[in-house]
């Protein structure tokens, strides 16, 4: 059985390797892009969803245009067409969906185009090979240390980002265990339930409110509309300063929430922070305005990102039915929910919905983990006080006298 995990690792560019990493993701965005629009709208009417078809069509293109490496510009096409196949699966289901575009300050990096070390990381770029260090907590026991420092776990493979003007790898380790025994440490997840009132609310209890998130929106549209009326050429320079600010704020307030709900994870010995998939988000929250969508695939991508440094994941699961069904008999009805305030119509249960659907999104995880090989080790949705398991049954905590 293997054990994988993500190390967040920080690099220490050396002295003017920052243009050469930006220009590689540059190019490694370009070639997706190239190749998602050419998969999109394919040839003879179909989408291309074969990724042997897309690099026929594609590789020596893109290995001209972009300067990247063979193994840099596979990597770029495979994202493109995995994304394709995304979208098709949607419009199969008539659901609205678009051509799929990468803006993100990311790159894919497997063993050929990057050599990883102990202590460094040798990139491939467009002008040659860059060598970065790791900067790791001094904590051997601490993500990321852990795994880097064990020679048990193996690199696989690592995307680049870039945020806040730093540099960091996120690499996929795996370890793994000819150990028979299947008994391992028993599990909590938290769940999360995004909305539009409360940004997020978790499973322990603990709200996110979005007043704050919601007040400003309501500002920068009105600062918007106000210039907008005015329609010269000042006022729409005025409004691209406007939206700038309003990204700055809204990515302060979303890095704060994130940091607090992985904070929330640890806490309580979370190993998973469980999320609704939000492909189909619009639909979930009609009342969703379009910058609480942007807001909530933010917020995920920070929990993402920031989870792994404590040894935590994120994860989605299915949105069906979480906000409807009763966290404690099961029972589902659309006359449970009333706005903010959930009750059972079976079993009487009561409490905020938002907090019920949290619970439930931590019992979707645990449902679809049932029959998954997870190695024997029991895993349960953690609360304020004690756990629910795959049953939805409280179990108290252990220091509990009831």
């Amino acid at each position: 059985m293997g054990y994988r995990r993500t190390a967040v690792i920080k690099l220490d560019t050396p002295e003017g390797a920052d243009v050469h990493l930006q220009e590689t993701i540059e190019q490694f965005k370009y070639c997706s892009n190239t190749a998602s629009e050419w998969c999109w709208h394919g040839d003879d009417g179909y989408h291309v969803t074969s990724k042997a078809k897309a690099e026929r069509g594609l590789y020596d293109q893109l290995r001209e245009e972009t300067g990247l490496t063979a193994n840099l510009v596979q990597k770029g096409i495979r994202q493109a067409v995995e994304a394709v196949k995304s979208g098709v699966e949607r419009l199969k289901n008539d659901q609205d969906t678009s051509r799929p575009t990468f803006t993100a300050d990311t790159a894919i990096y497997d063993k050929r185009s990057a050599t990883f070390h102990r202590d460094h990381v040798s990139l491939s770029t467009v002008d040659g090979r860059i060598e970065c260090d790791y900067i790791l907590p001094d904590d051997a026991e601490k993500p990321p240390t852990k795994y880097i420092a064990n020679e048990d776990y193996e690199f696989r493979r690592a995307t680049l980002h870039r945020r806040d003007g730093e540099w960091y790898l996120h690499a996929s380790m795996l370890k793994e265990d000819d150990d028979t025994d299947t008994t391992t440490e028993h599990r909590t997840v938290l769940g999360v339930d995004l909305g539009v009132n409360n940004l997020a609310v978790a499973s322990t209890g603990r709200f996110w409110s979005a007043d704050e998130f919601n007040h400003w929106k309501r500002e920068y549209e009105k600062r918007r509309g106000d210039l907008q009326q005015c329609g010269t050429r000042a006022a729409h320079d005025a409004i691209a300063g406007v939206e700038r600010k309003e990204d700055g704020r809204f990515e302060i307030f979303l890095h704060r929430v994130a940091t607090e709900i992985v904070s929330e994870a640890v806490e309580h010995e979370c190993s998973q922070i469980v999320f609704e998939d939000l492909t189909d988000i619009r639909e979930n929250i009609p009342q969703a305005s379009w910058q609480h969508l942007w807001a909530f695939r933010r917020l995920y991508e920070y929990v993402a990102y920031k989870g792994p440094e404590q040894g935590i994941e994120a994860v989605q699961v299915g949105p069906r039915n979480t906000s409807k069904r009763c966290s404690t008999c099961g029972f589902t009805h659309d006359d449970n929910r009333d706005g903010d305030e959930f009750e059972c119509q079976d079993c009487g249960y009561q409490n905020h919905a938002d907090y019920n659907a949290a619970k439930n999104i931590g019992l979707q995880y645990l449902r679809r983990r049932q029959n998954a090989d997870d190695g024997g080790a029991p895993v349960d949705v953690r609360l304020n006080r004690g756990t629910l398991n795959v049953s939805g049954e409280y179990n108290p905590p252990a220091s509990s006298e009831a």
